[in-house]
């Protein structure tokens, strides 16, 4: 009796046709290019209206990073500046990220990346923007208010009781001091070398100008900013992406977490609605000052 011979599909056709089941980042061969947006002011701005911050971001950058068939991570930046702490660290976490996964970092430049959002911006590997958005402004300021004839004109009395002869620098229910005022500045001046040298780490012979011209805190419109060296190109994320890694590459958005407690406590994404932040303040005498400072931080770029 002869024996019958029956075709079974091999196990590459079982695993190809299985592969048609799962999502399309998931297939094998797919390039995949995971989004991640970083919008607004950095740093903490009122306790119920956190700024963009190392801690609000982490787990998005995490999960960029750690998306399957990455190809790259694609940020796109809009950000006046703000915090120089929470900048560096943002940027001292992208690269470490970028350097365990072996994955190259795309940024794409919004309205404006500068400050501490350029400072961001320089965690690319390249730096990608529009011809009028605005980056630079790679320095450092501070600015307070003196109320001390106000205070003085309606019969306000400012007792102030310190330990340390300095604990009160600044105060500005008091007249200013030169030598406070230098010792601010000296603070500045430390802090501007610690940008400088990211800037140059990052940007190498890339950059075109001497530091005095580029590290003077000005900023500039994206043709220029390339001409400069600050940026590599003008482009767009999705034209960009697609010449680079083919028209069917993904781009997913990774979206920070909203949880039911952050809801209630009426928390908003970081960095979301920067440019909204008058929205919903409920007379909140807080609230409406960082919304004023948010505004006006965004007003010194055109926006």
């Amino acid at each position: 009796m002869s024996e019958q011979r029956i075709d079974r599909p091999g196990l590459p056709g079982l695993l190809e046709r299985l592969e048609g089941w799962l999502p399309a980042r998931l297939r094998r061969g797919m390039a995949v290019v995971p989004v991640v947006r970083l919008s607004g002011v950095i740093g903490a701005v009122t306790p119920l209206r956190p700024g963009m911050t190392l801690t609000g971001i982490a787990k998005t950058l995490e999960r960029a990073f750690a998306i399957r068939n990455a190809k790259a991570v694609a940020l796109v930046i809009n950000s006046p500046g703000g915090s120089p702490v929470q900048s560096r660290q943002i940027y001292l976490r992208i690269r470490q990220l970028a350097a365990e996964k072996k994955l190259p970092v795309l940024v794409f430049v919004e309205d404006v990346a500068a400050s501490g959002g350029y400072m961001i911006a320089c965690a690319g590997d390249e730096i990608f923007c529009d011809p009028s958005s605005i980056l630079g402004s790679i320095g450092v300021v501070g600015g307070s208010f003196g109320f001390q004839e106000l205070i003085r004109k309606i019969g306000v009395e400012r007792r102030l009781y310190t330990a340390g002869e300095h604990k009160a620098m600044l105060d500005p229910f008091l007249p200013e001091k030169p030598e406070e005022v230098a010792r601010l500045k000296t603070i500045q001046r430390e802090i501007h070398e610690i940008f400088i040298a990211l800037v140059k780490q990052s940007r190498g012979a890339r950059l075109k100008g001497a530091d005095d011209f580029l590290f003077t805190g000005e900023y500039w419109a994206g043709e220029t900013s390339v001409t400069l060296g600050l940026a590599d190109g003008i482009g767009d994320l999705r034209s960009t992406l697609r010449a680079r890694y083919g028209e069917k590459v993904l781009t997913p958005v990774i979206a920070p977490a909203s949880g039911l407690l952050s809801g209630l406590l009426g928390r908003r994404s970081p960095g979301a609605g920067s440019l909204g932040a008058l929205d919903g303040l409920g007379g909140l005498p807080d609230d409406l000052i960082s919304a004023l400072e948010t505004r006006a931080i965004w007003a010194k770029f055109g926006f």
